[in-house]
């Protein structure tokens, strides 16, 4: 395909470093970090630096008729960035220019492949704070994350992406540019286009520039961990933090399955014997250490086993690293429970009411049972969203199946609790006939109604969401 007329236009149209053709570059641009995802090699990527090259790449693309998959960093775990055979990968991740921060209207304009981490060091400089701080902050972009509307481990307090977005620029199916949103803080002027756009995994056009609102930093906080001898007990602890009005800045869960992984990937002197671990912190300033005594109380009450605060800033940062080391040292302990490196991950990301956490965790240890499989837990408990992980020897036919079972079984526990089957991750290609079941057949209805009416012609991420 090198002498091919899409290629040609595209190098007319970008210039010849920014579009990529080389076979072993193309195979890493096939797909995000999902496992057990179909994906495809592409046919070209493109690497613009701005928004007029993304709008001219969009144009070659569909006068030749050939899809364009916009990706990030391709840390997304759903599937959404994967590539199909013969399409136009967009990576967006060369433009990573932070345009302007305004610390007076705490807003910061930048481009779609800023990192998050980046941005954060930043507007820090400033004595600001962007909150929405996924996993994988340190290599995920906020172009990813607004297409995802990315979640985090601050969103018990914080909430996502989408309550910090207020105005976007992106280049719609047709080429033209369309600008959402404003500046300001208040703003009900037509539809809202920018939240119709955060989450839409890059499915009704591809986002080029983004206004963020930014938040003071907030003063130091206090960590505190508890351990309990069973994971309901930690569900029940979580949802009785809830009820008694208390605001973490945040509440984590990791199980034994995890705490042992993370050891085992790198030893910290986590309690491998314990069933469950809940992390949590407040950011309350002279009220921190009274908040956190208060979350001491009502965890001791539920039936922890031990309850401690960090000793200082240090040890509390390396408690955070722990939790943000969660996924790939599952993906290690994955690799190595079979032979040959055949191990992977199913990954669950569903959210369920607060009084319904419980619920889930003693079910979803129900289904581990039920299909013989192995499922480690973690998620953000504050906010009902859990990520359980199914370990998966993908040479095994069998152990495939019963991992998908346990999959879908989770899923639809999830929906019976009156949760939903992705709070965070998006849905990409791993959970389109559950979304399906969870909005009913209007809601696809209106889905393919907005995109028919922004890409007639199926131009962007075909096959995704729905």
């Amino acid at each position: 395909m090198a002498g091919s007329p899409l290629l040609d236009d595209l190098r007319a149209a970008l210039g010849t470093a920014a579009v990529l053709t080389d076979p072993d570059l193309l195979a890493g641009y096939r797909h995000d970090e999902a496992d057990l995802c179909a994906s495809g090699l592409p046919a070209v990527v493109v690497r613009p630096t701005g928004t007029a090259d993304v709008a001219a790449a969009v144009r070659v693309a569909a006068a030749h008729g050939v899809p364009v998959i916009p990706q990030g960093a391709r840390t997304g775990l759903a599937g959404g960035a994967n590539a199909i055979d013969g399409a136009v990968v967009l990576s967006t991740t060369a433009m990573d220019r932070i345009l302007e921060i305004d610390p007076v209207n705490r807003i910061a304009v930048l481009q779609p492949g800023v990192v998050n981490a980046a941005l954060a060091g930043e507007v820090a400089k400033y004595g600001l704070r962007y909150p929405p701080d996924p996993g994988s902050w340190e290599s995920s972009t906020i172009g990813g994350n607004v297409a995802t509307n990315a979640g985090g481990m601050c969103c018990v307090k914080y909430g996502v992406t989408t309550e910090y977005v207020l105005g976007l620029e992106v280049v719609l199916a047709s080429g033209e540019v369309l600008r959402t949103g404003r500046r300001t803080a208040k703003g009900v002027a037509g539809y809202d286009l920018t939240r119709l756009f955060v989450g839409s995994e890059g499915t009704l056009g591809v986002i080029t520039e983004i206004t963020v609102s930014l938040r003071p930093a907030p003063e130091e906080s206090l960590t505190l961990v508890a351990v309990f001898g069973s994971i309901a007990e930690a569900g029940a602890a979580v949802a009785e933090i809830s009820a008694q009005g208390l605001s973490p800045s945040l509440l984590e869960l990791l199980d034994q399955t995890h705490l042992r992984a993370i050891e085992a990937y790198r030893p910290m002197g986590l309690r491998t014997d314990a069933r469950a671990l809940l992390l949590a912190a407040v950011d309350t300033g002279t009220r921190a250490p009274a908040d956190l005594d208060r979350l001491a109380e009502v965890c001791t009450a539920a039936g922890a086993d031990e309850v401690f605060a960090a000793s200082d800033a240090v040890e509390a940062a390396a408690l955070l690293q722990a939790r943000r080391l969660a996924h790939p040292a599952m993906e290690r302990y994955a690799a190595q429970a079979f032979p040959g490196g055949n191990g992977g991950l199913f990954l669950d990301d569903v959210a369920v009411p607060r009084t319904a956490l419980a619920a889930l965790l003693d079910g979803v240890e129900r289904i581990a049972a039920e299909q013989d499989v192995l499922i480690g837990v973690v998620g953000h408990a504050g906010d009902g969203n859990m990520h359980p992980l199914i370990v998966v020897d993908r040479a095994n036919p069998d152990s495939v199946a019963r991992s998908q079972r346990a999959f879908d079984a989770i899923m639809e526990l999830a929906l019976s609790l009156g949760g939903t089957c992705t709070g965070e991750h998006g849905v990409g290609l791993l959970k389109r006939d559950w979304l399906a079941r969870e909005i009913g057949p209007v809601g696809i209805q209106v889905h393919h109604a907005i995109k028919n009416a922004l890409d007639p012609t199926g131009l962007f991420n075909p096959g995704k969401v729905i």
